[in-house]
C-alpha cells in the first residue's frame, strides 16, 4: 500500500507576496500596497479565496484585476482553484489602506 504525499498548500504571506506582482493597470501600483487586497486565504481543500475592492465602484478595470488575480494564484503549486469577490465594505481610503509608497506617490500627506 503506497503512502500519499500530503499536499503542499502555499500559505497565506506566500499568496499575498504573488498578488503583490499584480498591478492596477491605471495607477502602475501594486493591488497590496494600494490597499485594495481585503484577505487572501487558502482553505484545506487548496481553495483560494481573495476579497479585494477597487479605487471606485465605477472603476472600468475590475474584471482585468480579477482575471489576473485567479491567473497568477492559479498558477501556485497546491492551489486547486480561486475564487476572487469584489466587496465595496469597507469604501476604500487610501489614506488609511495604502502603503507609506503608495500615499506619497499619489501625494497624500
Amino acid at each position: 500500500m503506497a503512502e500519499t504525499e500530503a499536499v503542499a498548500f502555499p500559505t497565506n504571506e506566500e499568496i499575498r507576496e504573488v498578488l503583490r506582482t499584480v498591478e492596477d493597470p491605471e495607477l502602475r501600483m501594486s493591488i497590496v500596497d494600494l490597499g485594495l487586497l481585503y484577505r487572501a486565504e487558502i482553505d484545506d481543500q487548496g481553495v483560494v479565496t481573495v476579497d479585494m475592492t477597487l479605487t471606485s465602484p465605477g472603476c472600468p478595470v475590475g474584471p482585468m484585476l480579477q482575471g489576473m488575480i485567479f491567473h497568477k494564484i492559479t498558477q501556485m503549486d497546491g492551489v486547486v482553484d480561486v475564487e476572487v469577490n469584489l466587496v465595496w465594505n469597507p469604501p476604500w481610503d487610501p489614506r488609511t489602506m495604502a502603503s507609506e509608497e503608495v500615499k506619497m506617490a499619489l501625494g497624500i500627506w
